[in-house]
């Protein structure tokens, strides 16, 4: 007998629209869309789902409710808002829902123009919302410049002002308002500035400085040259910021675009509007991720929030990849030209955002920056846990002669310098990596299974796949091959090597991964050659030491440190010796080396 959740989904329609599931409880746990709503919602419980989050979701579900919509993307639309209403358990978190400067342009006699972030529905006009108020203050402190403004709140209606019922005050006398409220500025001139304001707000200059030029002209013909030289300065003044703000094609008009960047955790998406050519606006938001959620359906919900919360009423917009948000729009993925340029700029501006952030948790929030480090190493590198415990191993010898092996322990993600371990050659005679790398991860993990020590979830060895081969020779005889996943990474491109897989991995070369990689290789490097270098020296100065009778290593060290070398102080007169040793043992020296000499 079916339960009354499955009777729920097998009545569910084959139309478009949302749904919303519950738990025991009546609390509700997701809000999602769907093209198909019985399709989508059946696929929930039909397949296994890859996330655990998915799986305990599904678990708690006993309740399906929805509604049908005629279109996707009306569906589309109404998940926002029940999303942003409701605030389900499941859903991602849209970050950043505070209140943005607005530049309003006042319904009234001789509008004012000023910033707010208080929309009032009286008619008005808004322009906005900015992400920064610098923004708003530079537009502002333009607009000033160039057209004089009233900046009182008086109401100047005609019979006010015909009343004579206010006096001008300071800004008309020191030449920043042309005095309405007494009727020196009449209302048809006054409004003309306000539909050229309207145009700058919207990043078109093209007007105003046609108006300009053509005024400068005027009054250049009627030899008011002060007057011409002063609209001179206002074109001058328009035209650098035109410049400055005019980054692509300024045929490029109206448009939109929005790239993301993504990790285990959070996605980063940035948008930016272009006008003219010029970006008016950009702003970069963050999702927290629930459950795993692609990059497709992030993309498509903060589409959607952003263009609601900004009112973006843009015909076209440019996406990394498609996304469907309703026939009114036009999606265009580029793929060269003016246009890709823009949505390069966007997902850079996205990847800065991401950087800065997670340089911030890094320091805030230490424990966070490294669970997000696992948790992406985990996805990248395909591995059934995340690697906690990481080792590598190096070999290094020099033409066949003190061959040695390093092992560096990462844990976290952070060197473990106390449980970093050296290894001398035993059982391999000349320069033979392969066999050198065998011997070592056998001895290594022998050792940690005697002594009941935690294994390593990942093995990481420096070579290619030779090198792998051998190491994994090494864990099958130990009964570990399958219990740690071991891989190797070759130096010259960055390819990382599985067991049985002839096709190496790339990874991005920017990922925090490869980083953490290259981290754990270099130190196994440094700590190789480090052991190397001092095992020569010391097989050096023990000769050395060995063929003089009655001195020691500490002497000797002590000799080397002030003469540099055995060759100077074979050379040294005894008197220089006896200086640094005194004069007994600087005896036995220089007899030493005379006799040996003669």
């Amino acid at each position: 007998m079916q339960t009354p959740l499955e009777l729920q989904i097998q009545t569910l329609p084959d139309s478009p629209g949302v749904y919303q599931y519950f738990d025991k409880d009546d609390k509700l746990l997701y809000v999602g869309k769907a093209k198909n709503l019985k399709k989508r919602v059946m696929s929930y419980f039909n397949k296994v789902n890859d996330s655990g989050r998915i799986r305990v979701m599904v678990r708690k579900i006993v309740r399906v409710k929805h509604i049908v919509v005629p279109t996707e993307s009306e569906a589309l639309l109404l998940e926002n808002n029940l999303i942003k209403n409701l605030q389900p358990r499941y859903n991602v978190l849209l970050k950043d829902d505070k209140s943005y400067p607005w530049i309003c342009i006042k319904k009234e006699p001789f509008s004012r123009v000023f910033a707010t972030r208080n929309v009032i529905k009286d008619g008005s006009e808004y322009f906005g919302p900015y992400t920064s108020f610098k923004t708003v203050t530079t537009l502002l402190e333009l607009i000033k410049e160039l057209y004089p403004l009233r900046t009182c709140n008086y109401d100047l209606s005609p019979a006010n002002i015909q009343a004579g019922k206010f006096k001008v005050c300071l800004e008309y006398h020191i030449g920043n308002c042309k005095g309405p409220c007494e009727g020196y500025e009449p209302l048809e001139e006054y409004q003309r500035h306000i539909a050229a304001i309207r145009e700058i707000l919207k990043g078109n200059f093209k007007d105003s400085l046609k108006d300009f030029r053509r005024h400068m002209q005027e009054l250049a013909a009627n030899m008011k040259f002060e007057e011409a030289q002063e609209i001179k300065e206002k074109i001058e003044v328009l035209e650098n910021y035109q410049a400055r703000s005019t980054v692509f094609n300024p045929r490029i008009n109206n448009l939109d675009a929005f790239s993301i960047v993504s990790d285990e955790t959070m996605a980063y998406i940035n948008f930016i509007q272009v006008s003219h050519g010029a970006i008016i606006r950009s702003h970069t938001m963050e999702i927290k991720k629930k459950l795993d959620e692609p990059d497709e359906d992030l993309l498509q919900i903060a589409v959607v929030e952003l263009r609601e919360r900004f009112q973006l009423r843009s015909r076209e917009v440019l996406v990394p990849f498609e996304i469907n948000l309703g026939e009114e729009v036009k999606v265009t993925v580029p793929k060269l030209g003016d246009k890709k340029q823009i949505l390069d700029f966007s997902e850079r501006n996205a990847r800065f955002y991401r950087m800065d952030q997670l340089k911030q948790i890094k320091i805030t929030d230490p424990d966070r920056h490294t669970n997000r480090i696992m948790a992406q190493m985990k996805k990248d590198l395909r591995l059934p846990v995340e690697p906690r415990h990481i080792e590598c191993f190096d070999n290094s010898n020099i033409q066949g002669t003190n061959p040695v092996s390093a092992c560096v322990v990462f844990k976290d993600g952070k060197p473990s310098k106390k449980d970093y371990r050296h290894f001398n050659i035993k059982t391999v005679e000349g320069p033979n990596d392969f066999a050198s790398m065998e011997e070592v991860v056998f001895r290594r993990y022998r050792r940690l299974l005697d002594e009941n020590e935690p294994l390593p979830q990942l093995i990481i060895i420096d070579g290619g796949k030779g090198q792998l081969s051998s190491a994994l020779k090494s864990l099958e005889i130990l009964g570990l091959r399958g219990k740690i996943t071991i891989l190797g990474i070759a130096k010259r491109l960055e390819e990382i090597y599985y067991p049985g897989d002839s096709i190496p991995l790339y990874l991005d070369k920017k990922s925090e991964t490869l980083k953490v990689i290259q981290h754990l290789r270099n130190e196994a490097h440094r700590f190789g050659i480090t052991h190397h270098r001092d095992k020569r020296s010391k097989g050096a100065l023990q000769t050395s030491v060995e063929s003089i009778p009655g001195i020691g290593e500490k002497t000797m060290v002590t000799l080397l440190t002030h003469f540099k070398s055995v060759k100077r102080l074979k050379e040294a007169p005894e008197a220089d010796i006896a200086k640094v040793i005194g004069p007994a043992k600087a005896k036995k020296i220089t007899e030493f080396y005379h006799s040996k000499s003669n």
